[in-house]
């Protein structure tokens, strides 16, 4: 168990006609591998056992957070998994952008190197290494704005009781902030995505921002306050080892950027577990202190085996196969561990951070 201060207030979250027992949803980001995150999500939701209290997401997993929730409001449980499939399916190669915005997609998938010695790849490593999108970009044309204005109801969305935490990165302040339902609007959302090095920052409120994953992939602390119930579902699509030692240039690269994106989770799972020892020494009251129980859903080995590059790969078939991983993963954690929402966590933190 784990300790923070209990929040007032009602449930404002999610829930279908089955549903028994309340969590809030954590969401990382990491480009085309967010389509594993639809496919925990749709199990999730068909399932319909589980209520979603409050939901916090960072680049993808904002993405993921905000369509689900608006096609819940629109259509219920059945909405939402249908809007989740339109998002993917829009984004694919096989979707409805046109070459240029393909090529833009292709990049935010993920600031991460191509990999791979082919000429392509090396000269799309080299021009990305040596020109800012304030030269390659100038207008800063981003076709994901135009897929979630469109799919995306964002004035229904700030009038609803759904709880979404939406993280982007301060660039002058370098802090993170967090964007709640009743102010989201699409750019609060693609600044949460926004990769610097395809992308001109964001600017919110007179300031710029970068992607929520620098500075929590996603953020877990709005959710410790703002939802009654004491559990959280962290599905998680970044892996935090891999037990080889990356030699080329391209592989220290996505290194280096799978360690800096997991960098402000493993803090905040320390901290929890932290709190969670005081409480259990009975230096911090557990009248005054409200549990943390934290559970995962990942694809383990399955989606560990993906390359970091593959981030880029926004093939139909490829989101898929991911979506289908997602599925069967969920499915495999309702059946182990469903029994334990709301009695204690199924993730050993110090395991996870250490």
């Amino acid at each position: 168990m784990s300790g923070f201060p209990a929040p007032a207030g009602q449930f404002g979250g999610l829930a279908g006609p089955r549903a028994q027992k309340g969590v809030s949803l954590a969401l990382q980001g990491g480009g085309a591998h967010g389509a594993f995150t639809w496919g925990v999500l749709d199990a999730l939701i068909e399932d319909g056992r589980l209520a979603f209290e409050a939901i916090t997401g960072a680049s993808a997993g904002s993405m993921n957070a905000v369509v689900m929730a608006d096609g819940w409001i629109e259509g219920g449980p059945d909405g939402a998994r249908s809007q989740l499939e339109a998002f993917w399916r829009h984004v694919s190669l096989d979707g409805g952008l046109t070459k240029s915005q393909r090529e833009i997609f292709d990049m935010f998938l993920g600031c991460w190197s191509l990999g791979g010695s082919s000429p392509m790849s090396t000269w799309l490593n080299a021009w990305s290494s040596a020109f800012s999108p304030y030269q390659t970009n100038p207008l800063d044309i981003n076709p994901l704005r135009d897929v979630l204005d469109d799919l995306v109801d964002f004035d229904r969305l700030r009038a609803s009781e759904v709880k979404l935490f939406v993280s982007a990165t301060n660039v002058w302040t370098g802090k993170g902030r967090i964007f709640e339902t009743r102010e989201l609007k699409v750019e609060h959302v693609m600044a949460s995505a926004c990769l610097p090095t395809v992308f001109k920052a964001v600017e919110v409120d007179g300031e710029p921002y970068w992607d929520g994953g620098y500075m929590g992939n996603p953020a877990l602390y709005p959710v410790f306050y703002a939802a009654t119930s004491d559990d959280i579902l962290l599905v998680q699509i970044n892996p935090i080892e891999r037990r080889e030692t990356p030699r080329g240039a391209a592989e220290i690269h996505n290194r280096l950027n799978e360690i800096t994106f997991n960098a402000g989770l493993l803090n905040e799972l320390r901290n929890i577990d932290f709190v969670a020892r005081l409480v259990e020494a009975g230096k911090l009251s557990r009248d005054h202190y409200k549990r943390v129980l934290m559970h995962r859903i990942n694809g383990g080995r399955k989606i560990d085996a993906f390359t970091a590059s593959s981030r880029l790969n926004a093939d139909l078939g490829f989101f898929l196969e991911l979506r289908d991983l997602g599925r069967e993963s969920a499915t495999a954690w309702l059946a182990e561990n469903f029994d334990a929402v709301g009695s204690h966590a199924t993730l050993d933190l110090t395991a996870a951070y250490s």
